[in-house]
């Protein structure tokens, strides 16, 4: 990918229901008898969006913890004011010691989201025909949680925390800064799609890996998404 890639005009985006899909089945990611241990964190029912941050526990988030499905959003704060189209190099999420280049993904034959290659456990993918981080609108980009030899790029992802920032580092030279506030845990059968991807007015991001419980047979049987909302632009 190069610089050029930011003059390109915005891709049409994708209805929800078709997003919705594309992460029940493109990042089906299995964990292929990687021995990990307990498993990656889970994000504690405290984090969900619409639980004031006065309910977060002092201690790190456990293992395992399903959240509740609230729907209500805290307030938001200031506005900043959304950039224009630029392709993604590199996110950056320090409090999980996330660096991380970024590459483009699109829909395989099948109609499924493309995930980076597994071989590289430190590759996250920037979903191409949505909207670039810091647009108005929800970008997504998504990673492996693990893979055949171990922990990958999103593995600690539910151990995020309301108020953590994510950095996303754009083609034009610009940084744009998103404030964690909400990280749950959603059943592939039932992922809501309309309320991960919806347009709230706000330049917003979702990071998106596999989470919830897992067996060998199946495989994981969640996602975890990563609300944010851009607060920053360097």
């Amino acid at each position: 990918m190069t610089e050029d890639e930011s003059e390109q005009p915005p891709r049409r985006r994708s209805p929800w229901g078709v997003l919705a899909l594309v992460m029940l089945s493109g990042l089906a990611m299995m964990r292929n008898g990687a021995d990990v241990g307990d498993g990656p964190p889970q994000p504690t029912a405290a984090a969900a969006v619409g639980v004031p941050a006065e309910q977060l526990p002092a201690d790190p988030p456990g293992q395992g913890q399903q959240p509740m499905q609230q729907q209500q959003q805290p307030a938001a704060p200031a506005e900043v004011a959304p950039l224009e189209h630029s392709s993604v190099q590199r996110i950056r999420i320090p409090n999980i010691k996330v660096d991380a280049p970024v590459m483009p993904v699109e829909l395989d034959a099948q109609g499924w989201i493309q995930a980076p290659p597994p071989q590289d456990p430190n590759l996250a993918g920037w979903y191409l025909n949505g909207i670039s981080p810091g647009q108005r609108g929800s970008a997504v980009i998504v990673g492996h949680v693990d893979n055949a030899n171990g922990p990958a790029v999103f593995y600690g992802l539910g151990a995020l925390r309301k108020g953590n920032h994510i950095e996303v580092e754009r083609y034009d030279g610009r940084t744009a800064v998103f404030e964690v506030y909400g990280v749950e845990v959603f059943s592939k059968e039932t992922f809501p799609g309309a309320r991960v991807y919806g347009d709230t007015g706000q330049p917003e991001l979702r990071v998106i890996t596999c989470g919830g419980g897992y067996s060998k047979a199946r495989g994981y049987d969640g996602n975890v998404v990563v609300f944010a909302r851009m607060v920053q632009v360097r």
